[in-house]
């Protein structure tokens, strides 16, 4: 179950060895979302030493399809735009939707007083990412770990018991990183991180969640991502 990059080996294992017994032991009959194999996605594909940010989403999404084990990334969805705008898919998925609409306004490639699918289908897109994978690369590229407060989704009523159940394993997982490492807190089932005493040494960004309209022109969301570039080619 604990497959990942050999950096991250030792501080997963402590990390899970922290979470309750009995937990552990629901989470291991593999009755959420994700499957067993995907749960800890986050840290096969971004080695620690690379790591810059731990980006903290809710929960993973509610369709096995969708739930990757990265935060934020829809396995449902393939490719960002289409001819129209964005793609149908990136269309249904709320969050994510607003984050590329920031995204192409944090790069000067969209207004933000005109948010539309005709606005973004003039934007040229021959210098940005096609598709969602290559998204989550560049998040990585930028040493942007994607990891969700709690790491398996249950139900909507269990969200915030699910992410209480998971803190030991973060406040496990904080400790054995180096204080260079940044925050990035996504709505407040995020922000209860900073409940964790080990959190108070890391330097923390707060923003809201981006199923909120408000995200897309959020100017600290904006100042936060634009040096990252993260809907430019590599």
């Amino acid at each position: 179950m604990l497959e990942v990059h050999p950096t991250w080996r030792e501080d997963v294992a402590s990390a899970y060895d922290a979470l309750d017994p009995a937990y552990r032991a629901f989470v291991e009959e593999g009755r959420c979302i994700p499957d067993k194999p995907r749960i800890f996605n986050a840290f096969k594909t971004l080695p620690k030493p690379r790591t810059r940010y731990i980006l903290f989403g809710q929960d993973p999404y509610p369709r096995p399809e969708s739930a990757t084990g990265h935060a934020f990334i829809d396995g449902a969805v393939r490719e960002i735009f289409s001819p129209t705008g964005l793609s149908k898919a990136v269309n249904r998925a709320t969050s994510l939707r607003n984050f590329v609409k920031m995204a192409l306004v944090a790069e000067g490639l969209l207004a933000p007083d005109d948010l539309s699918q005709e606005a973004i289908a003039a934007v040229d897109k021959s210098g940005l990412v096609a598709t969602i994978d290559e998204l989550r690369q560049n998040f990585e590229r930028n040493g942007v770990l994607l990891l969700n407060t709690a790491l398996v989704f249950e139900d909507k009523r269990s969200s915030a018991r699910h992410a209480r159940a998971w803190r030991p394993f973060v406040r496990t997982l904080l400790g054995r990183l180096d204080d260079d490492v940044e925050l990035i807190l996504f709505g407040s089932i995020a922000k209860t991180v900073e409940k964790i005493p080990e959190a108070a040494r890391f330097r923390r960004h707060r923003l809201e969640h981006p199923y909120n309209h408000t995200f897309i022109t959020n100017e600290k969301a904006r100042e936060l991502f634009a040096p990252m570039h993260l809907l430019k080619k590599a």
